[in-house]
């Protein structure tokens, strides 16, 4: 029998092996080096440093008054000076949270490298939900806190991950909370990241808790509301009443989204919970990473418009100082005269641009976009008295500016003419010749865009037309006219430059083949506007021979590594390296600029990247509309986009007007474009051919792929779907005519 001395020691020994045993799991499970308890609504547990981002985020959004649950986050001591800490104190916020255990609760990962504004690392750490008893919230802890040591990709990810593994201030900590039992819940965002709207919501939501929902297992229902929550889209379509989210709890979660916008200074993402009661709870908040920059309200619309059928692909440096900056101040002198735009915003903003290489006009400036404030401007007595001068200037220019546009053109071609070939001149006549290219170009664009505004300035025979109509001549079926190649072509008939676009270095080759498209009646018979275009072309031949010319004699003489390039120099730099005083500093370093997709039909800059300007969806249905009409009649077939096998009735249907398209004119049933005007290169060619056109179309190539059925009014612009066979020209008006007889 066991003396009392013994038994007192006996019960001891079990005291210190159960506190032992006790301090043992603790430490397991990771919190015996940072057992600071930082309550949820204290303001350390707001510092990302030492809560993590989304404990913090949820601390900040309940001090502000949003719908958040109680918690408490477990941290590194050394962050949380003066917390609670250790076991004892870890046991006891257990023991107040969970109701001494009949609550469960949810144990999350709280890292200072989740739901950041630049990575969110959704769903990387480990959440443990419906933790019951001390022996599971400790296991729980320990598998959040051993999830950070899980290994990331790549030597940036490892130096993120490493201070992490090394205990110091980035460590894991631990966001402890009760377990929701949701009704409903889901993800909301605070804008579109998608169409890059800040104008809707989006919303997902499922039956219960928003897990399956983000772990992928349930898709749920998709909702875009307003701002102010109203339903712009389902998906899938709900009966009416039978909704998962009514309207009323949509209105919640939108006051909900807008207050978490003004508390983190921008759109969040969202957890959001609805309980048995039909309480909304903020699970979670974190900025939208992946959303489009925002443009500042002050931005100027842009797009390709024109300028894209000039310029089709991405320029070089040297390109924009040779050929874009000409064309923008002859644009700016154009529009001055017309007086389509006050003079202080002509002389502040470049009428032409590029953005990444391509080039890109100012929408209001040319007039491709109607007026924000149409009533205002009409009653601006400013605005009126400088349409009435530019009327009184362009009536003068109705009978003068073909006698300077022919004056004009003489200049050019006897300057042309005069020159002699490039390998015979001296340097310092290459840099002149290419300068003078610059100079004359201004006038040419700006005598050109006013020859456009004249009545009658589509009418007549295109240079493209006069081009094609050569290059039938001289192309048999076996191919081109033995002997000659594209440039001994091009030098026997110039008027082929107005196929191709501009280019220094390796020039474009010309169609290998072409319909035929009438009899060539000479450059002498072009309309002026015409004429000043393919002038305007072959300034922009001379400079490029000119400058390939001068790129090879400092490549020869080892200022250039290679001739080509001579593109990545900017003007006054090729002026500079020409006298002698050497390559930029950082020219080694320069790369061409490689070709990219084209820029939005109409867009704005953010931090100098376009951002699409949204519009409002369009159906593809027959009741969706067109664009701009640009003559060639009516007709109907098959949307084709130019590429693979050309159906017998192809309406081709493109992002914007290159001129190198004019090929494929010939034959068609129709001509759809998103950008482009009725006095484009191409939409005059077309007109040529008798194709129906339609320029301006929001979104056609998205609404129209190939093989749809489609009819184009080139009178009106509208384009719609037709139903059963498609049909052209004389057919389809035939066919309409007996349908309306029958």
């Amino acid at each position: 029998m066991a003396t009392e001395a013994e038994r007192t020691a006996g019960a001891e020994g079990r005291e210190r092996a159960e506190r032992a045993a006790r301090a043992a799991r603790t430490e397991a499970a990771g919190c015996g080096a940072w057992p600071a308890v930082l309550p949820l609504l204290t303001r350390p547990a707001r510092e990302p440093g030492r809560a993590g981002a989304k404990a913090a985020n949820l601390a900040r959004a309940a001090a502000a008054g949003l719908p958040v649950l109680p918690g408490f986050v477990l941290t590194d001591p050394a962050l949380a000076p003066g917390a609670p800490a250790g076991p004892d104190a870890l046991r006891a916020a257990w023991q107040d949270l969970s109701e001494g255990g009949r609550r469960p609760l949810i144990v999350r990962s709280s890292s200072a490298y989740e739901d950041a504004a630049d990575s969110s690392m959704a769903g990387w750490y480990e959440t443990v939900p419906d933790v019951r008893g001390w022996d599971d919230f400790a296991a729980a802890v320990r598998r959040v806190v051993d999830s950070a040591a899980r290994g990331l990709v790549g030597p940036a990810a490892a130096a993120r991950e490493a201070p992490l593994r090394a205990g110091a201030p980035g460590r894991m900590a631990v966001l402890v909370q009760p377990m929701l039992r949701a009704a409903a819940g889901g993800v909301m965002f605070g804008a579109d990241p998608v169409a890059g709207r800040h104008d809707r919501l989006l919303v997902s939501a499922v039956d219960g808790g928003p897990g399956t929902l983000v772990d992928g297992t349930a898709q749920g229902v998709r909702y875009q509301l307003t701002r102010r929550g109203r339903r712009v889209t389902v998906d899938p379509a709900e009966p009416p009443g039978t909704g998962l989210l009514g309207r009323g709890r949509l209105a919640r979660l939108a006051s909900l989204a807008r207050r978490a916008e003004r508390v983190f200074g921008g759109p969040q993402d969202v957890e959001f919970g609805f309980d048995a009661d039909g309480r909304l709870w903020l699970l979670q908040s974190r900025p939208i990473t992946a959303m489009p920059p925002r443009p500042p309200r002050t931005a100027r619309l842009l797009g390709p418009g024109p300028v894209a059928e000039t310029f089709p692909a991405v320029l070089q440096p040297l390109e924009e100082d040779l050929w874009v900056a000409p064309m923008s101040h002859g644009l700016t002198v154009a529009l001055d005269i017309a007086g389509t735009a006050p003079r202080r915003h002509l002389r502040a903003l470049p009428v032409v641009t590029t953005v990444d290489g391509r080039a890109a006009a100012d929408l209001r400036l040319l007039g491709a976009v109607k007026s924000a404030h149409p009533v205002r401007d009409f009653v601006n007595p400013l605005r009126g008295a400088r349409l009435l001068g530019a009327a009184w200037r362009v009536g003068r220019l109705r009978t003068a500016l073909p006698v300077l546009a022919l004056d004009l053109m003489a200049e050019v071609d006897e300057q042309l003419a005069g020159l002699p070939a490039p390998a015979a001149m001296v340097g310092g006549r290459l840099l002149d010749a290419a300068g003078w290219g610059r100079t004359v170009l201004s006038a040419l664009h700006a005598q050109e865009s006013l020859a456009g505004a004249l009545p009658g300035a589509g009418a007549g025979a295109t240079a493209a037309g006069e081009a094609l109509a050569v290059l039938a001549e001289v192309v048999r079926p076996d191919g081109r006219h033995p002997g000659h190649d594209d440039a001994e072509l091009i030098a026997r008939h110039p008027v082929l430059l107005a196929l191709l676009p501009p280019a220094l270095g390796a020039a474009p080759a010309l169609p290998a083949s072409t319909r035929w498209s009438g009899v060539p009646r000479g450059v002498g018979a072009l309309p002026v506007r015409e004429g000043l275009r393919l002038r305007i072309r072959w300034v922009q031949e001379m400079q490029s021979r000119v400058v390939a010319e001068l790129a090879e004699r400092l490549a020869a003489a080892g200022v250039l590594e290679e001739a080509a390039r001579v593109a990545l120099l900017r003007w006054p730099e090729l002026v500079a390296v020409a006298d002698g005083r050497g390559l930029p500093r950082d020219f080694a370093e320069r790369l061409p600029r490689p070709e990219r997709l084209g820029l939005p039909v109409a867009f704005r800059l953010a931090g100098g990247r376009p951002v699409a300007e949204p519009r409002d969806p369009v159906g593809a249905g027959p009741a969706a509309g067109g664009g701009q009409g640009a003559g060639g009649g009516s007709g109907a077939g098959v949307a084709w986009d130019g590429a693979g096998e050309r159906p017998e009735r192809a309406v081709l249907v493109v992002p914007v007007l290159d001129p190198g398209l004019a090929p494929q004119l010939a034959g068609l049933a129709g001509l759809v474009a998103e950008t482009g005007s009725a006095l484009s290169h191409l939409a005059v060619l077309a007109r040529e051919f008798g194709v129906p056109t339609a320029v301006g179309v929001p979104g056609a190539v998205e609404r129209f792929p190939p093989g749809t059925a489609l009819a184009v009014d080139g009178a009106t612009g509208a384009v719609t779907t037709t139903g059963g066979e498609a049909r052209t020209g004389g057919d389809a008006a035939q066919g309409d005519s007996r349908e309306a007889a029958a």
